[in-house]
């Protein structure tokens, strides 16, 4: 029996290790594959680190919870909202799956809040963030190739008319007229610009450039870029880059500095026959603006995955403006279900505990 205990004992570990070794190989998979970025220096040089106690969970990560122990043995996880959570919330450590303005601020103890999202517009601007100086790190480059797609087929529709067959199919109509002439046209040799080249703006760009598009760019931290953009300008040169492009892709975070971007200044330097697709945040575009533009036929038309407001109201202008593709903040979803974002979490999990050096740390101050 004592040898068939000890056998039991030593699969059980075996088990173990080798699970332990596929999370880490998974996480590591992922990492390489998103060419995600890890901070400079460990997170136990941060003035306020200590090893967690206690962590609070929401969103998917509240779901998740079996695996998430598993890298979090001696940590207490609790779920948001309920009765436990709310009795412990001022000894709580961090956030993992939301950020929220009250948790915060009954979280005094609260260093650290992982995000489930690449968006931080709203989390940033919670004064006690910075305040803080509380540790965010986000799911950078997670779903850039996903929207990245959603890009290309909102390009790809306009260029082949199908905002304009899809509505006639829906009448049952044979309308070989529908698009005008001129409307179909080839994506190769047309210029896109990539408004805001980090991880979803690179995306785009890699595609539009495999299909033969020339490719242009602004960042705010640089003029570097990939060999498949041409040219990579500072956020001040948009003017000049969007009265050249023929597609005109805003990936920008929404931040001080590019709320409103997308107005009517810009709108009249556009081509008339080039297009808007956002895929970012409605706020970086004045609404109204826009719908000025396309009614006067300034710009050719606009594809939107967010709008401002949002969501879009049912007697909003935009819905009946001319050349409009709208769909409703789905860019990011496809069929690849929440793995990468498991693995970020549990790993960022790991090597907060650990005091390691951390994954997708947002810039607080920048605000991305």
């Amino acid at each position: 029996m004592k040898c068939r205990s000890l056998l039991v004992s030593a699969c059980l570990i075996v088990l173990f290790a080798t699970s332990a070794d596929a999370a880490e190989n998974s996480a590591a998979n992922v990492i390489d594959h998103y060419g995600l970025e890890q901070a400079d220096t460990a997170v136990k040089e941060r003035k306020g680190w200590r090893k967690p106690k206690r962590i609070l969970l929401g969103g998917f990560a509240a779901r998740s919870g079996t695996a998430l122990q598993s890298a979090a043995p001696d940590v207490e996880l609790l779920v948001a909202g309920t009765p436990e959570a709310k009795a412990k919330i001022a000894s709580v450590d961090a956030i993992i799956g939301f950020c929220d303005a009250d948790v915060i601020a009954a979280g005094k103890a609260i260093q650290w809040i992982q995000l489930t999202t690449a968006g931080v517009e709203n989390c940033v601007s919670i004064p006690a963030v910075k305040q803080r100086n509380l540790l965010v790190t986000n799911m950078q480059r997670i779903s850039g190739p996903i929207i990245a797609e959603h890009v290309m087929a909102l390009t790809l529709a306009f260029t082949r008319g199908l905002d304009l067959y899809i509505p006639a199919q829906a009448q049952g109509k044979w309308a070989r007229g529908a698009a005008p002439p001129g409307r179909a046209s080839v994506v190769a040799g047309k210029t896109m610009l990539v408004v805001g080249l980090g991880g979803i703006g690179t995306e785009v760009a890699k595609r539009a450039h495999a299909l033969g598009m020339k490719v242009t760019a602004t960042r705010a931290s640089g003029r570097t870029g990939p060999e498949f953009v041409s040219y990579v300008g500072l956020p001040d040169e948009l003017p000049k880059l969007a009265s050249e492009a023929d597609f005109v892709v805003n990936t920008a975070p929404l931040t001080a500095q590019t709320q409103g971007i997308f107005n009517a200044a810009l709108f009249e330097k556009m081509k008339p026959t080039a297009y808007l697709i956002n895929i970012a945040r409605g706020g970086s575009v004045v609404t109204s603006d826009l719908v000025e533009a396309l009614k006067s036929k300034k710009i050719a038309g606009a594809g939107l995955d967010v709008t401002d407001p949002e969501p879009l109201p049912p007697d909003h202008p935009l819905w009946k403006a001319p050349n409009v593709i709208i769909t409703p903040h789905v860019a990011s979803d496809s069929d690849l279900g929440l793995d990468a974002q498991l693995q970020v979490v549990r790993e960022n999990l790991r090597r907060y505990i650990a005091g390691d050096r951390m994954l997708s740390v947002v810039d607080v101050a920048k605000g991305y």
